[in-house]
């Protein structure tokens, strides 16, 4: 291995060996996310062979965060995100607050001093970026309430994180007997700034970069993405779409001490104002989730398998922490706030695991002597193990909520039962699964631009229909209209079987992306093979895909354009030819 070129490297094996155990895990039907940790183990400093450069690495994930942040950012308004405030802010820092707790009194049960303890309580408290927003995006949620607040509260950790770590060093000075200041900071160096005058300052630099971000950059960021889109160049389109995130994420955290993700988050808040944030989500996916695999495979790295055999009971206690104590804590915080059982249930299932923030913390804890290498390396684990279970969290929780809605309050649970089941004319058969009462009908997933379409029109000719939605804002319009509207992940066969999957007579995909749909055909011919399923296409590599598949109606975008053109086209020699003859 050539021994100049770690960079490419470090790209080449990590994706390479990613996609190997991606696809093995994918196979056996496990999360591919597994597969990109374990392809960071195969490639760490605790196991033979071929050995990543660990700070390249962990480099590279930063930019999947910063990316995957921005993409979030361009589906955010501010009006949403301060729609959450209420619950997000007092919630994050509860949560943050009971998990310190516990992780500290752990700390102190183990034998580590006040300090140590808390910085490693601190570790436990914050959840990753990119776990929590890539569990969200696989179940379709970023749109709904819960993803609203789950993201919420994900900014609120973020800045309680970037002020912790502003903090530390000036506590360790004050332990350590040396100095009050951060000497990493010139200007609070320069200031001879105690704590109280850290903190203030810190929040000075935030507010002045939200404020900043909200009124300039929320008019000059849209008018210069409008301006790159009127040369016409799409490469350029591109570059400048990465520019503007990467750009305003790197001055964010060097001019005002903000975190890389969190100035990410807001570059594409501000961006969403312009009418091409669309596309420019776009063209930043098949960057950002190839970098998102590398935060994986740069997690794997970090993991020791021998603290599985060393402090096996320590780590257990961890763990528990971890998943069970914050997750227990952010649960009767949204409870508390009145929200819906299934919404505290996911915004539980999100945070039960550690990441980024975690490492950044429990590596500059050690650095600083305020936390033994020994907390550290349960920190590491304990991220690893946690990221790994999450998707088992999530499974589990769905199946637990029904029976903890009905403990929780039986009478609410069963009026909101039978409301449901009223509005939605659906009827439950032995086992417990809802069946719909149509026959005959037509099943539309996805009820976007262009499914909306689709339905206004079957609606205007009163063919019975049932719309598939996992945005609960839609669905919830659309149901008030007298729709029938199966509110879940049309992928789902129990979701598909609600639908009246087996009686019904036409499946129309209008999801945007061929490969989403693909999952849903699989489960459709299973159920349904004699179905008639309408799906549409971006590209003839999609829709040649989807014949594969057996799908016998496909709407390929490129050829309705061209027939669209060509028709106007007619109409035009059409009233051409009327008006010469009339003139004649």
């Amino acid at each position: 291995m050539p021994h100049d070129t770690p960079l490419i490297a470090t790209i080449v094996v990590g994706l390479c060996l990613a996609f190997i155990f991606g696809a093995i895990a994918n196979r056996l039907r496990i999360s591919p996310l597994v597969g990109y940790l374990l392809a960071g183990v195969v490639c760490g400093p605790y196991t033979p062979g071929f050995v990543a450069d660990q700070e390249l690495t962990l480099q590279l994930a930063e930019i999947g965060v910063i990316l995957l942040m921005f993409g979030v950012g361009l589906h955010f308004s501010v009006k949403e995100l301060l729609s959450v405030k209420a619950i997000a802010v007092p919630g994050a820092l509860v949560q943050i607050l009971a998990a310190t707790v516990l992780g500290t009194g752990l700390g102190l049960i183990m034998g580590w001093d006040l300090t140590g303890s808390v910085t490693f309580g601190l570790a436990l408290s914050t959840a990753s970026t990119v776990v929590l927003l890539r569990a969200m995006q696989e179940r379709r949620l970023m749109e709904t309430d819960r993803g609203r607040i789950a993201v919420g509260w994900l900014i609120v950790e973020d800045l309680v994180m970037v002020l912790t770590l502003v903090l530390m060093p000036a506590v360790a000075g004050l332990i350590h007997g040396n100095s009050a200041t951060v000497p990493s900071d010139p200007l609070t160096a320069a200031l001879g700034l105690g704590i109280t005058g850290i903190i203030l300052l810190t929040l000075v630099k935030v507010a002045l970069f939200i404020a900043l971000m909200l009124v300039v950059g929320k008019r000059v960021v849209p008018w210069i993405l409008e301006a790159i889109s009127a040369s016409g160049s799409r490469e350029l389109f591109r570059l400048g779409v990465l520019a503007i995130a990467l750009g305003v994420a790197f001055g964010a955290a060097n001019l005002f001490g903000v975190s890389l993700a969190l100035g990410a988050f807001f570059a594409g808040m501000v961006m969403s104002e312009s009418e091409l944030s669309h596309q420019a989500a776009e063209e930043s996916l098949p960057l950002r989730d190839a970098f998102a695999v590398l935060f994986f495979v740069s997690v794997g790295m970090l993991f020791d398998p021998m603290v599985l055999i060393n402090n096996p009971l320590s780590l257990l206690a961890t763990l528990l922490i971890i998943m069970i104590g914050k997750s227990a804590a952010a649960f009767f915080i949204v409870r508390a706030f009145k929200h819906p059982t299934g919404t505290a249930l996911t915004i539980s299932a999100s945070l039960a695991q550690i990441g980024e923030f975690s490492f950044i913390l429990a590596g500059l804890g050690v650095s600083l002597k305020l936390m033994l290498p020994e907390a550290r390396d349960l920190v590491l684990a304990g991220a690893i193990l946690s990221i790994l279970c999450n998707p088992l969290v999530f499974i589990g929780f769905e199946k637990l909520r029904p029976f903890i809605e009905s403990k929780l309050n039986p009478k609410q649970s069963a009026e909101v039962a039978e409301i449901a089941g009223t509005e939605q004319s659906d009827i439950t058969d032995a086992t417990g699964t809802a069946a719909s009462h149509l026959t005959g009908h037509t099943i539309i997933a996805s009820y976007g631009e262009v499914g909306s379409r689709v339905a206004e029109k079957l609606i205007a000719e009163k063919r019975p229909l049932i719309v598939i939605e996992n945005a609960e804002k839609p669905a919830a319009e659309l149901r008030e209209t007298g729709i029938e509207v199966i509110l879940g992940n049309a992928a789902d066969g129990e979701i598909l079987s609600k639908a009246g999957l087996a009686n019904a007579h036409c499946l129309i995909l209008a999801l945007p992306y061929a490969f989403e749909s693909a999952r849903i055909i699989t489960q459709a011919n299973q159920q349904n093979p004699s179905l008639r399923i309408i799906a549409r296409a971006e590209s003839v590599i999609e829709a040649d895909y989807l014949r594969e598949l057996g799908v016998g109606t496909i709407i390929l975008a490129e050829e309705e354009i061209a027939r669209g053109i060509l028709g106007k086209i007619a109409d035009t020699d059409t009233e051409t030819a009327k008006t010469d003859r009339n003139f004649t």
